[in-house]
């Protein structure tokens, strides 16, 4: 077998250094949560407003290439050009996922993605169960029609109470039809295609590979967030990422 180059090595070694960062800020997270306990008590609950180290390392290449800038991701918002991709790991059913598409996601849209700096990419990462899944795959279907968007302000628009029907069945119809769905018998059929539940498992796998353990998760470029922070952290990251980006370029 032929020796390895440096330039491999280094390469190797940068991937798993950064991918290092992005676990340790994943596991501190949910330490964190777990250690401070959630209102419930459950343990079904996501972690959140947890510190993430910043990642001031030179920017990774292999994390950069997560964001898949395809034109025809319906799941996706934002230029497929934009200097910053904030790819977003989460749950239907996860009430801070719901948390930020309510409070932070709309400022972010607002500020970054309008103005072509932003583009924000959706992963399917059901992890609460059953309705999860569904939902995962309601989205997808509602995305084969262009209204992903639309399907994803609905079923984060509340807080519902997991696993307790409201992401299952007629109800996911009948949301994918207040959300614009058109075609709901072609709608039905998606939801339970092959092709939804390999779309689903693609994702998963990315997040899993990556270390994430509980949703939201996030990275905005290379640096990983972990849960509902608060929309500074955010607009921070996006700053931070922009001027990285720029430089980079130069």
């Amino acid at each position: 077998m032929p020796a390895m180059s440096s330039t491999s090595t280094r390469r190797k070694r940068g991937t798993l250094a950064a991918v290092a960062v992005l676990v340790l800020a994943l596991v501190l997270g949910l330490v964190s949560a777990l250690g401070a306990g959630s209102g419930s008590g459950s343990g079904d609950e996501p972690a959140a407003r947890v510190e993430t180290p910043r990642n001031t390392a030179p920017p990774n290449e292999d994390l950069l290439a997560l964001a898949r800038r395809d034109d025809d991701d319906p799941n996706a918002i934002g230029s497929t050009d934009a200097p910053v991709v904030l790819i977003e790991y989460a749950d239907f059913q996860c009430p801070f996922c719901g948390k930020f598409a309510r409070d932070t996601e709309p400022e972010l849209i607002e500020k970054y993605v309008d103005s072509g700096v932003l583009r924000i990419e959706w992963r399917d990462f059901p992890i609460f169960g059953e309705e999860s899944e569904a939902a995962a795959r309601a989205g997808y279907a509602a995305g084969r029609q262009g209204r992903f968007r639309e399907f994803h302000e609905l079923a984060f628009g509340e807080e519902r109470k997991m696993n307790s029907g409201h992401f299952a069945g007629d109800k996911l119809v009948e949301m994918a039809r207040e959300a614009g769905v058109k075609d709901l018998e072609k709608f039905r059929s998606d939801m339970d295609s092959d092709a939804a539940g390999k779309a689903i498992e693609r994702d998963s796998r990315e997040g899993y590979e990556l270390g994430v353990t509980s949703t939201p998760a996030f990275l905005v470029n290379d640096r990983p967030i972990l849960g509902a922070q608060p929309t500074e952290v955010f607009t921070d990251a996006i700053e931070d990422a922009k001027k990285a980006a720029e430089a980079h370029a130069e």
